[in-house]
């Protein structure tokens, strides 16, 4: 019985190094097969055509732009997990099933009550300059 753990440890092992060497050789094949040349043109932000004016670390974002992502990824995520909810509803007693993912929705809800409460969802007005 201990040679057939043996045989299955050295195949995950085997795999596992198969896996390491694929990934880093990515890096290695890309670190070769690169360009040399290097100037002042290839080492700016953006390659357009267009030449650039300022830095791209000057641009700042509101918070609000942020909120609005991870609410949106919030959402996204549990929406994914309301599918296998809605494919298993026929397997759970049938008001047992209603109530749960009323209750889920509801805590939804209640989620964005609150980032709506807090003023999450008000983006101030930004003044142009004239």
């Amino acid at each position: 019985m201990s040679e057939k753990y043996l045989v299955d440890f050295t195949y995950v092992c085997f795999f596992l190094l198969v896996g390491f060497v694929v990934a880093f050789s990515v890096f290695v094949i890309s670190n070769i097969l690169r360009p040399r040349l290097t100037n002042r043109k290839t080492l700016q932000t953006y390659e357009c055509g267009m030449d650039p004016y300022g830095a791209a670390w000057d641009i700042r974002f509101g918070v609000s732009y942020y909120l609005y992502a991870l609410i949106f990824l919030a959402f996204d995520v549990d929406i994914l997990y309301l599918f296998p909810v809605a494919a298993a509803f026929d397997k759970v007693s049938g008001m047992r099933g209603v109530i749960e993912f009323v209750i889920f929705i509801a805590i939804l809800s209640l989620a964005v009550v609150y980032a709506w409460a807090k003023g999450v969802f008000v983006w101030p007005k930004i003044k142009k300059m004239s």
